[in-house]
């Protein structure tokens, strides 16, 4: 089973993508859960290097909004540093701000998808946009 990870600052957004892929089968197809921090047991007040490696280390794909590289302790910046070729990505949708509107949001869950059933190809990949 895939865990998506979603990050404490999109965690409504992503429940709004998750339900479009529910509601149209997806998840009969591809076995996936989507986890809060507080399902997991990672305090809100992790650090991005925490929740790295948190993901890494339980095999979890990290679903984010657009950063910025600010300070070493970045996403982006622990991502330069520790991404292996087998390290799970961190699938970042592009504009956030976006997903109020509805193709925008079904294009993100889709690709979401996608790389949820060809997640092998993506391992390595560090940082992904969606959509």
């Amino acid at each position: 089973m895939i865990t998506v990870l979603a990050d404490r600052n999109i965690e409504g957004q992503s429940l709004v993508l998750w339900g479009i892929l529910a509601k149209e089968g997806w998840l009969d197809m591809i076995p996936a859960r989507l986890a809060m921090f507080k399902d997991v047991g990672l305090p809100f007040t992790a650090s991005d290097a925490e929740l790295w490696r948190f993901a890494q280390a339980g095999r979890m794909i990290i679903l984010t909004d657009n950063r910025n590289m600010a300070g070493e302790d970045s996403l982006e910046q622990v991502i330069r540093e520790r991404n292996t070729a087998d390290s799970m990505p961190v699938l970042t949708i592009g504009k956030a701000t976006r997903l109020d509107e509805k193709d925008y949001r079904e294009r993100c869950a889709y690709r979401l998808i996608d790389i949820m059933a060809d997640l092998e190809d993506y391992l390595g990949s560090g940082r992904i946009f969606i959509p």
